[in-house]
């Protein structure tokens, strides 16, 4: 940034790998919450607006850094603040539902880890890959009679089946709670280092007011200069 420039480059969010993934996360919240929260619950609303506020104060620090650096580094803590909220509501999801959380090191962490997914749709893919790497199915074929439900082959077959069915669901949940651990999880570490950047940037260069000033100072220089040369 030259020397003389009082407001500096700002606004460049988008080209952000924070918030790229922050709306990737966003996104994929509001999809999550579709499909598997009641909208009258109020985790609902709050994983959705945690995950918006997560992108939004990186819009706004961003947009802020202009004129206060200060309160670009105030939003991106806000930013990595929603984040880590929205990744205890996942954490709930799981142990609510009895569901595993996968370790960091896990190879199912690590794949999600070297995927990248930048879309929802590539997300979706991976979720489903995932599911059918584990998929749990009926351990024996069901009989030629198995709709009568009546003799102890059939019942037993078809409390099989929705074991099964159930497990599947149970897979898909947990694939996709997991998942979501991993996409915020790399989010809030960005964020982290972006935070560091800031603040670094901010104790070497200074704010708004540090600008202003040593401009201030310059001109009277300059001013002082051009009148010692007169004389």
């Amino acid at each position: 940034m030259p020397p003389d420039s009082l407001i500096p480059p700002h606004g460049g969010y988008k080209k952000l790998r924070t918030y790229k993934l922050g709306n990737l996360i966003y996104d994929a919240t509001a999809a999550f919450c579709e499909q598997y929260l009641d909208r009258k619950d109020r985790t609902y609303d709050q994983m959705v607006q945690a995950a918006r506020s997560g992108v939004a104060n990186i819009i706004e620090g961003s947009e802020a850094s202009a004129t206060s650096k200060k309160s670009e580094l105030k939003l991106t803590n806000v930013a990595k603040a929603s984040q880590e909220e929205l990744l205890t509501d996942y954490q709930a999801f799981l142990r609510q539902r009895g569901l595993p959380e996968w370790a960091a090191e896990s190879h199912a962490a690590q794949t999600v880890r070297r995927a990248r997914p930048e879309t929802l749709d590539q997300l979706r893919q991976l979720m489903a890959a995932l599911v059918a790497d584990s998929e749990l199915l009926p351990e024996t074929p069901l009989s030629d009679c198995r709709t009568c439900r009546t003799c102890q082959t059939c019942r037993t077959e078809f409390a099989q089946t929705k074991d099964a069915v159930r497990s599947k669901a149970a897979r898909k949940a947990e694939v996709a709670g997991n998942v979501m651990l991993c996409l915020i999880n790399q989010e809030t570490y960005l964020l982290g280092r972006q935070i560091a950047r800031l603040a670094a940037d901010f104790e070497q260069e200074g704010g708004f007011t540090e600008r202003l000033h040593r401009i201030r100072t310059e001109i009277r220089k300059k001013g002082n200069s051009e009148w010692a040369s007169r004389d």
